[in-house]
């Protein structure tokens, strides 16, 4: 997956969660509460599975535009 991909589906993930969490606390639903709350994890860890897939490409970029000066 690219670092876009990984962020919209973070994204996605933690607003689903929230919602969840939500419907969760106005039902009493316990069940859904935790569903939610481990969905916005998920998603939050997407999201940074994402970022350090960009640093990694900036750092490959900025090696490669070193090894050119050289």
């Amino acid at each position: 997956m690219s670092s876009t991909t990984d962020k919209i589906k973070g994204l996605a993930n933690e607003a689903v969660g929230n919602i969840k969490q939500g419907v969760g606390s106005v039902t009493g639903n316990e069940k859904l509460q935790a569903e939610g709350k481990a969905q916005e994890l998920k998603g939050e860890a997407q999201k940074t599975v994402g970022d350090a897939k960009d640093g990694i490409k900036g750092a490959a970029q900025s090696a490669a535009d070193a090894v050119k000066k050289i």
